[in-house]
């Protein structure tokens, strides 16, 4: 790791801590807003994005990164710019499907303790320090969200995205939870929740749960034509 990414996490270690001096809170504020035009600039003319979100962890040997690879491919077929998080694993497969068809790959990289690399199968990316500014461009910029197998952070994402779409803070863009089976404590947790009227039997309308690629693609394909208008290219 090197001494300017040392300080940059310690930079925002201190900032959550605490009540910091007001320069060094306007200090922060600055920065961050540096984090988001940086972000604008590259971003801004990607395209119409899906996100797909996984963990960093699977090679090439494992199934949940041949599906990611599948998925990035058939959504590159259908015109849309494949963004991810930017490293390896699922990020990485679902790159590089976007790459096998001919399509735009993206990334939003973190720099981490242990400095997390930009894959090989981006066409362009960007790094960030902060993880709330990367999480809100990876959605700024989505027509639809896709959860493969993941960790924390991608179960963070994934309720985000819910959230969001729940309380209207954006549209209604498809959410597809991919692998049923790796996916079932938390699908669980979500009837849980309907059944003590934490959340409302309207919000199972805005995600679909499969295990079929082919399915995960016609959901997408409907939902961005049915409830934001979006305008879809098949290339394939």
């Amino acid at each position: 790791m090197t001494r300017n990414s040392t300080h940059r996490i310690h930079s925002e270690v201190r900032f959550l801590e605490g009540p910091q001096s007001r320069l060094k809170e306007f200090l922060f504020v600055l920065d961050v807003m540096w984090e988001f035009i940086k972000g604008f600039r590259i971003l801004h003319f990607v395209g119409p994005c899906v996100t797909v979100f996984g963990s960093a962890r699977f090679d090439e040997d494992n199934p949940y990164y041949h599906n990611a690879r599948h998925i990035g491919a058939e959504l590159a077929k259908m015109g849309f710019t494949i963004l991810t998080g930017g490293g390896p694993g699922i990020m990485e497969a679902a790159n590089r499907g976007a790459k096998d068809v001919g399509g735009k790959s993206i990334g939003c990289n973190i720099v981490l303790p242990h400095e997390q690399k930009p894959n090989p199968f981006l066409d362009r990316w960007v790094d960030f320090k902060y993880f709330f500014v990367r999480k809100t461009l990876l959605i700024k910029y989505s027509y639809a969200f896709v959860i493969c197998p993941g960790g924390f952070g991608t179960l963070d994402e994934f309720f985000e995205a819910l959230t969001l779409i729940q309380t209207g803070k954006i549209s209604r863009f498809p959410v597809v939870i991919f692998n049923e089976g790796f996916h079932t404590h938390i699908i669980n947790h979500i009837e849980k929740m309907l059944e003590e009227k934490t959340i409302s039997a309207e919000d199972k309308k805005m995600y679909l749960i499969t295990d079929d690629v082919d399915e995960a693609i016609q959901f997408i394909k409907s939902k961005s034509s049915e409830e934001i208008g979006l305008k879809i290219i098949n290339k394939g």
